[in-house]
């Protein structure tokens, strides 16, 4: 893998943020969000009770209205307007803009973002039907296929900054939790001939990392590196649920790439105490992913990001004092967070000594 030449955040970038105006048009006119807020000023668990909404995507949804500024937080945690938002986006005021809004009310994924709202249940991934949330779309041979490939276009950007932000020279093997195609495994073990590796996946994307895995064997021969050459013979696939089946005992890193984000609070800390139980020795837990900072007011493409994924998937984007908050239990400190590609970074954690 290789480091691209031009900066491709703008291209990513859209495909990132597209829930993002559903999720602003819902709140502006199906909930008339900012006229009722500018008359009860609360905390968002009152904000949940009183609209009855479910409290997941409606963190994302305050994220990204912080983000914008439209709203500020108090000291005590009173959510209020700012003056941007009392002058366009409040019933009665001279410039009010709802109506430019409620020309889009009627599209599916401002519907759809409504009822996820409402239920905190994702919304059939786009052009699926049924009951086709990403989760259970994924159960799909064909829909593994064509989404395992989309994240590989965003991998080949993240994979190689992801193997250069985190050193690996003293580590012997890394397990890949939910490592799709084995990509992120791939750019490491490339970068770190010693490594060897292991992706944990569910069937049918374990079959596609077992065939990624092959592929890359062929593409990186080269006559003078025989470690290259044997890629594939340092990289396994392991087929299992990463919930409920049990984990390897001897690897010394832990690597979850683009996975916590999928996945609600209480499945992240379940994962994490998973992790801190069979990680051997000293090992480390990597987390990958694109993370909100710890007032949770932003970055804007995070906070756009975050509202796609509360969307379509059982999370949302954390930030880093989130994360730490649920690492520490376990017995771990974040130690390092460095910047990868794309808006992303990377989180170590080691044990407390």
């Amino acid at each position: 893998m290789q480091t691209p030449n031009h900066d491709s955040a703008a291209i990513y970038r859209y495909r990132d943020c597209l829930a993002a105006v559903d999720c602003l048009c819902a709140a502006i006119v199906h909930l008339d969000f900012f006229t009722w807020l500018s008359q009860n000023p609360t905390t968002p668990r009152d904000l949940c009770e009183r609209l009855h909404l479910h409290p997941r995507p409606t963190d994302a949804m305050l994220t990204l209205f912080l983000a914008n500024g439209f709203l500020r937080r108090t000291a005590g945690g009173t959510l209020q307007l700012s003056s941007l938002a009392e002058e366009f986006l409040v019933a009665g005021s001279p410039c009010d803009t709802r109506a430019y809004y409620a020309s889009i009310a009627d599209k599916p994924g401002v519907h759809d973002f409504l009822k996820v709202l409402r239920t905190g249940k994702p919304a059939n991934w786009p052009g699926e039907k049924g009951e086709a949330d990403w989760h259970a779309a994924m159960r799909s041979p064909a829909f593994a296929e064509a989404f395992t490939a989309a994240m590989d276009c965003r991998g080949r950007v993240l994979a190689p900054a992801l193997a250069e932000a985190v050193p690996l020279a003293s580590s012997k093997k890394m397990l890949d939790i939910g490592g799709g195609s084995g990509v992120y495994t791939i750019a490491c073990l490339e970068a770190n001939p010693h490594l060897r590796g292991i992706v944990l996946e569910s069937s049918p994307v374990d079959a596609i990392a077992r065939r990624t895995i092959q592929q890359a064997e062929v593409q990186t021969i080269q006559p003078s590196s025989h470690a290259k050459a044997r890629l594939a013979d340092r990289i396994s696939v392991l087929t299992g649920d990463m919930f409920t089946d049990a984990w390897p005992s001897d690897c010394d890193v832990h690597l979850f790439s683009n996975v916590l984000h999928d996945w609600d609070e209480p499945d992240c800390r379940r994962l994490l105490s998973q992790s801190a139980q069979s990680l051997s020795g000293n090992g480390r837990i990597v987390i990958h992913d694109m993370f909100l900072n710890d007032d949770k007011t932003g970055p804007l493409w995070a906070a756009e990001y975050s509202v796609l994924l509360a969307g379509v998937t059982k999370g949302r984007l954390y930030s880093t004092n989130e994360i730490s908050g649920w690492l520490q239990p376990l017995g771990f400190v974040i130690v390092q967070h460095t910047p990868t590609a794309l808006g992303r970074s990377v989180l170590e954690a080691v044990r407390q000594a």
